[in-house]
């Protein structure tokens, strides 16, 4: 695993940024937006010369039949953070530090990134270290300490049942560069069925979202939107009602020994994982929004995602029109001698499994079969809105927190490729 190295204070140097850049690329993540087209062609054929005696009477010229109409390109409409009516009060909350502090030259230089085409979504990425365990959901189970089975956080440090979006923003640190992001992002705990918490090295998370200006934004909803203020959504397996999975979550492996892969749990991953080299959860987080509510009854319905249907395009459902972007986030553990790679299940034999796995009063679910996420958003206006509108409405590939505009997010102190402790008791 490469170092992190510094060109400033808070800096990641720009060879760290395009080895993030492979290690993202390397999750296989999906982009939005198609196309197709068509072409035409003629035929000919030779024509013989015949001689006429008399010439006939011309035929009368048609009329040429009218071209039709083109279809004028939709304006794209524009919708800032909080401007659309919600049914919950999320006001502007300014952040309590001083912002210009969090802010560094992007790579040290102020350069600006080069554009994501061929692709057809920007992307914002940035890399996170993994924070605290509790056994807390603010979105499940919000004031509800000790609650839900034990969860990973990363980012905003002091997230926990109590959470609402005015504490995010006015306190904690940020495990995920700075505390511009202090949403909460969380996952079951990855345990090694001997009382430990397998504690993850890194989490890469990746935005996307069709640049605003982008015709295909009206043909995949209403409009292109930025992330309303305190959303808050869980996505993936269903532990409340059992509905189908969503995210297509993965597992995936990586390192010297190590076979990449599209695994569906982690007793298929672990085959091709061998000690030493690191095994990687992989979700996404849905695209479509209502465009009325932060959160829902079953914290799902609120938010969907596209398909391409019978139309043969991607797509969000008409309850759900306002595009807003996605995360991919990636979650990985470096392998120890406790995860089993043989490749098969033993219920009897201690191994890696998620919290949600072994759930009291529930069925033993086979490791990595309940694999979900929470997130609670928390971002800085200021922040959010330089990512925005450069990342992703200038079809820019940003990398390491860069915003696209010569400013990037400042690491926070003490950041690390390698989990330490690498696994900590389950509390």
């Amino acid at each position: 695993m490469m170092s992190l190295r510094r060109a400033a204070p808070g800096t990641l140097t720009r060879d760290a940024g395009r080895s993030l850049t492979y290690m993202v690329a390397a999750l296989a993540l999906a982009s939005c937006g198609g196309g197709g087209g068509g072409s035409g062609g003629g035929t000919g054929a030779t024509a013989a010369i015949v001689p006429v005696a008399v010439a006939p009477a011309p035929s009368p010229t048609p009329a040429p039949a009218p071209l039709p109409t083109p279809t004028p390109t939709p304006t794209p409409a524009t919708v800032s953070p909080g401007s659309l009516s919600i049914e919950e009060d999320a006001s502007h909350i300014a952040s309590n530090f001083d912002v210009a502090s969090e802010l560094v030259p992007s790579w040290g230089t102020g350069e600006t990134p080069a554009s994501a085409a061929p692709d057809v979504v920007g992307a914002f990425r940035f890399i996170c270290n993994p924070s605290h365990e509790l056994r807390d959901d603010p979105v499940v189970f919000p004031g509800q300490a000790g609650k839900s089975h034990l969860h990973q956080f990363f980012g905003n440090t002091l997230a926990n049942a109590h959470s609402t979006y005015q504490s995010l923003r006015t306190s904690g640190a940020s495990t995920c560069n700075s505390p511009l992001n202090r949403s909460a992002y969380w996952m079951p705990a990855m345990l090694n069925g001997k009382g430990g918490v397998v504690r993850p090295d890194f989490i890469s998370v990746y935005y996307k979202r069709l640049p605003e200006s982008s015709p295909s934004c009206q043909r995949m909803g209403k409009t292109c939107v930025a992330l309303p203020r305190g959303l808050r959504f869980v996505f993936g397996y269903d532990m409340i009602n059992g509905a189908p999975k969503t995210g297509a979550g993965y597992f995936n492996c990586q390192g010297p020994t190590a076979t990449s892969g599209h695994f569906t749990d982690i007793v298929e991953a672990a085959k091709h994982c061998g000690v030493g080299n690191q095994l990687g959860a992989i979700i996404t987080a849905p695209s479509c929004w209502d465009g009325k509510n932060l959160d829902s009854a079953d914290h799902r319905s609120h938010i969907a995602y596209t398909s391409y249907g019978d139309w043969g395009y991607e797509k969000c459902p008409a309850t759900h029109p306002y595009v807003i972007p996605a995360f991919t986030m990636g979650v990985w553990y470096t392998v120890d001698a406790d995860l089993d790679t043989s490749g098969t299940w033993d219920r009897s034999k201690p191994t890696w499994h998620l919290a949600s796995d072994e759930m009291p009063g529930m069925p033993v679910m086979r490791p990595g079969s309940t694999f979900h996420a929470d997130w609670f958003g928390a971002w800085d206006d200021g922040a959010m809105k330089m990512w925005t509108d450069n990342c992703i409405n200038k079809l820019l590939s940003c990398n390491g927190g860069d915003l696209g505009n010569g400013k990037q997010l400042k690491m926070f102190a003490g950041f690390s490729w390698t989990a330490k402790p690498h696994v900590v008791p389950a509390s």
